[in-house]
């Protein structure tokens, strides 16, 4: 086959809303014009209101959907998203040491961006053995990035230092997301470190609203498309960055509470 499209996997959980996991991966691997496939890992049953319900998938069908891809297509970027317990993550890190599935984002998904934890201790220690060396670029937010590191990122020289931790840990390119969680912040600032050395910080106005379910999974699916396509690690994250916001930034009424982005808003983005 010539000319054969790009594309591109998403390891995650579905959200049965459509607003975040493996739906919001989806929508930005469509916006990024790549084909995205899936590898389920868990489902939810949520709404706007919040999750009511989980599954985890077996472990076996989850080197199923593996072993099936790698038979057929050629995939040229993977991320992760949730990774439920160290049974998944164990699973999920040994496949993708088997097969060839390109250049690996991890979003950690370990604490919530208001600083509540998703892992029981048991599974963060097993994403910290096993996943956080195999990423090409780690995504932790601003809790993720203090748990991973033990550091309190109070300072930027701080957020500094915490990059430059988890790199020496394995993780090739690292974004620290900036907090956003105090609606008197005007503006959101992420820290990236790459593996050639190069660091800067990326900046956008912070927007107040309750719909930004799906961020932090767009954010990733945003950099494993680009990456696919042969960007650099830093070209990646910084168009990332630019895509979020401008989904945050032109919010879609869909739900009553919480809401997702909108992945449309970024048709004309380059």
């Amino acid at each position: 086959m010539t000319n054969e499209q790009i594309q591109v996997v998403t390891i995650a959980g579905n959200d049965s809303d459509g607003s975040a996991g493996m739906p919001a991966d989806l929508h930005s691997f469509f916006m990024r014009h790549v084909y995205g496939m899936g590898i389920l890992t868990a489902a939810v049953s949520g709404n706007s209101y919040g999750i009511e319900a989980a599954q985890v998938m077996p472990a076996e069908f989850i080197a199923q959907q593996f072993a099936t891809l790698a038979k057929d297509f050629k995939i040229r970027a993977a991320k992760t998203g949730m990774l439920a317990d160290a049974t998944v993550i164990n699973v999920v890190a040994d496949c993708y040491e088997k097969y060839d599935f390109g250049p690996l984002v991890v979003d950690p998904v370990i604490i919530t961006k208001h600083g509540a934890m998703l892992l029981e201790e048991e599974a963060y220690q097993t994403f910290r053995r096993r996943l956080l060396p195999l990423a090409t670029v780690l995504t932790p937010n601003f809790f993720e990035a203090q748990k991973l590191t033990g550091l309190e990122l109070a300072t930027d020289e701080q957020i500094m230092t915490a990059a430059r931790q988890l790199q020496a840990a394995g993780a090739k390119n690292v974004m620290i997301k900036g907090r956003h969680d105090d609606e008197h912040q005007r503006e959101v600032r992420d820290f990236v470190l790459t593996a050639t050395g190069e660091s800067f910080w990326l900046a956008e106005p912070y927007v107040k609203t309750d719909h930004v379910n799906g961020t932090g999974d767009s954010l990733s699916a945003v950099i494993a498309a680009e990456l696919a396509k042969g960007q650099t690690p830093a070209a990646a994250i910084r168009l990332a960055k630019k895509f979020v916001h401008t989904a945050i930034a032109q919010p879609i009424a869909v739900g009553h509470k919480f809401g997702p982005i909108n992945h449309w808003a970024t048709a004309d983005l380059k």
